[in-house]
């Protein structure tokens, strides 16, 4: 035996993707990751508004570059991931909010999610009616 003491090495935690072992944590990544589809739209909307500032000839280019094959389908799997992203917050939000009590029952989480459905399918059908040139 020796009188110098054991060298103990530091723990190190994998950081790897630990998350695509659990589906709790891969549906919360996926959730997580729809986000980004709200930023590139967002992103696609701002030039939009700078080709507008910048004269009726961006904007044209703009408007022109939306109608490509390629603009189609990328908005195609941005509303696909928004869609997604839509329907897992109206899924978290009975969790995220007060409880609501009707009388001495507490209202369900499901008509907590319809009810952000119905509002939401509501306003969609408003917008269209309101940008097919129907006045109220």
């Amino acid at each position: 035996m020796s009188g110098a003491p054991a060298v103990r090495r530091p723990y190190y935690r994998r950081m790897g993707r630990w998350w695509q072992r659990d589906p709790f944590f891969r549906r919360y990544m996926w959730r997580e990751a729809t986000a980004l589809a709200v930023l590139a739209y967002a992103l696609v909307l701002t030039l939009g508004i700078v080709c507008l500032a910048l004269g009726e000839a961006a904007w044209q280019v703009w408007l022109a570059a939306l109608r490509s094959p390629a603009s189609l389908a990328l908005h195609a799997a941005l509303l696909a991931a928004m869609v997604l992203h839509t329907k897992t917050w109206f899924e978290i939000m009975p969790k995220t909010m007060p409880m609501i009590f009707v009388g001495e029952r507490r209202l369900a989480a499901t008509t907590i999610t319809r009810c952000g459905w119905a509002a939401a399918a509501i306003a969609t059908l408003a917008l269209l009616a309101l940008a097919a040139g129907w006045r109220p």
